[in-house]
C-alpha cells in the first residue's frame, strides 16, 4: 500500500515554503521592531473580514478579500491583544523550525505559559489565530503554512491515484496507492502542503455524502471511469478544498476537471459547492488558498430530478431551504453572475421539493454508476458552471 523512496521535489519544495514563511515573519516582527527603536507606534494591518470587503470577479474565479484594513495599534487598551499576537507569531516560527505543528486547542492551552498574555478562554484565542492568519495572507500564507492545524481531518479518496507523502523523522516519501485499501479509502491529512501526486485519472469527482462515495469505491467506479472520488462529507474542509485544489492543478494545464456531485437543495448548492468553487464570503482572505475555481456541477440538478422521475422520492422544500435560496438569488455575489444559477435554483423553488443523490436508488441501488453518470458524463459542457 506504501513504500518508501528517497526524497524528492515535493519534500524539497515543502523545505522552500518553510524557509519563505520565517522570513514572513521575521520581516513582520522586525518592522515592530525597527518602529520601537524608533520611539515610534507600533501598529499591525489586517485586511477587513467582513462581507462589505469582498468581491467575485468571475475571472479570477474565487471570492477575494477587498482593500479595506482595519489598524491595530500599540496602545494601552490593546497591549495584551498585541503582545498574543506576537507570541503567536514566535510559536509559529519555532514550530516550523522544529517541523510541529498546533491545533487550534493545543495553542489556546500553550498560551496559559504566557503569564499575562495567556487567553481565559478558547474563543479569545481562536479570534487572535484568525487574526494572524489574515495578516499573513496578504503576503500568500495560510494558516497551514504557519503550522496551525485544523482541528478535523479531510475527507476520503479513492481511485487512480498515487498520493506521495513524506516520513516525517526521514524526509523519505512514501507512495500510497489509492486503489490498494480494499474497501477502505486513503484519508486526507489535516495539512496537504508537502503532498506529490502521480495520476492519469480522467477527473476528480467531488461527492457529497458518505453513502455515495462508498458505493462507487465498494464497485470500483473509479476503475470504470478512470476517475479519482474525493468524499466531500457536507461542506469540505479545509484541507479537502486544498488537497483537491492541488490534485486538480497539479499536472498543469490543461487542469484535471473537478466535478462536484451534491444532493439537491439550495444548502448543497449555496453552501457545498459554492465553497468548493469560489470560497465563503468570511474567509474570503483565504479563498486563493483553498477554493477550486475549475470545479464545475455535475449534479443532481432540479431538472435532473425530472429527467430521471424522480419527484415521487423527493422531499417537500423547508422553510430554511426556501430562505437560503432567496438569500443565494439576493446577496450571494457568486450566484449574481450566473445565470444559469438562478434559473436552476428558480426552478426548484417553483417545483417545491429537494432530492437527495440515494433517491436514484429507487430504480435501481446501482443506477447511479449504471445510468446516471455515465449519461452526464457525456456532455461535461452542460454542467452548471
Amino acid at each position: 500500500m506504501a513504500t518508501k523512496r528517497k526524497a524528492t521535489a515535493a519534500q524539497k519544495g515543502k523545505d522552500a515554503r518553510a524557509k519563505v514563511v520565517i522570513d514572513q515573519i521575521t520581516d513582520v516582527a522586525g518592522s515592530l521592531h525597527g518602529t520601537i527603536g524608533k520611539r515610534g507606534s507600533p501598529r499591525l494591518d489586517f485586511p477587513s473580514r467582513t462581507l462589505a470587503n469582498v468581491v467575485y470577479d468571475e475571472k479570477q474565479g474565487y471570492f477575494e478579500i477587498g482593500k479595506q484594513k482595519v489598524e491595530r495599534a500599540l496602545t494601552y487598551n490593546t497591549v495584551k491583544t498585541f503582545a498574543q499576537t506576537l507570541r503567536f507569531m514566535a510559536l509559529s516560527k519555532e514550530m516550523i523550525e522544529r517541523n510541529d505543528f498546533a491545533t487550534k486547542r493545543d495553542a489556546y492551552y500553550q498560551s496559559k505559559n504566557w503569564g499575562e498574555a495567556k487567553f481565559d478562554e478558547q474563543p479569545e484565542s481562536d479570534a487572535v489565530m484568525d487574526d494572524v492568519e489574515a495578516l499573513f495572507s496578504t503576503y500568500d500564507v495560510s494558516r497551514e503554512d504557519l503550522r496551525f492545524h485544523p482541528e478535523e481531518h479531510g475527507g476520503a479518496v479513492a481511485g487512480q491515484l498515487v498520493v506521495l507523502d513524506a516520513d516525517s523523522e526521514t524526509g523519505e516519501t512514501i507512495e500510497i496507492d489509492c486503489t490498494r485499501f480494499g474497501s477502505g479509502s486513503y484519508t486526507i491529512p489535516h495539512s496537504v502542503e508537502g503532498l506529490g501526486f502521480r495520476t492519469d485519472a480522467r477527473f476528480i469527482l467531488a461527492i457529497e455524502t458518505g453513502g455515495i462515495f462508498e458505493r462507487l469505491n465498494y464497485h470500483k467506479y473509479w476503475q470504470k471511469a478512470n476517475c479519482i472520488l474525493v468524499e466531500l462529507g457536507g461542506v469540505p474542509t479545509r484541507a479537502t478544498r486544498r488537497f483537491i485544489r492541488r490534485l486538480s492543478e497539479h499536472r498543469g494545464k490543461p487542469f484535471i476537471p473537478v466535478y462536484a456531485f451534491t444532493d439537491c437543495d439550495p444548502y448543497a448548492f449555496a453552501n457545498i459547492y459554492r465553497t468548493l468553487k469560489v470560497g465563503s464570503g468570511n474567509a474570503a482572505h483565504i479563498s486563493r488558498f483553498f477554493c477550486v475555481p475549475q470545479a464545475t456541477f455535475l449534479g443532481v440538478t432540479p431538472q435532473d430530478i425530472l429527467d430521471h422521475k424522480l419527484m415521487d422520492a423527493t422531499h417537500k422544500l423547508l422553510e430554511v431551504d426556501i430562505k437560503r435560496a432567496k438569500d443565494a438569488l439576493k446577496n450571494d455575489p457568486f450566484f449574481q453572475m450566473q445565470p444559469k444559477w438562478q434559473k436552476a435554483v428558480r426552478q426548484q423553488m417553483a417545483m417545491g421539493v429537494r432530492a437527495e443523490q440515494q433517491a436514484f436508488a429507487k430504480w435501481d441501488l446501482n443506477y447511479v454508476m449504471d445510468k446516471y453518470l455515465p449519461a452526464k458524463l457525456k456532455n461535461p459542457k452542460s454542467f452548471l458552471p
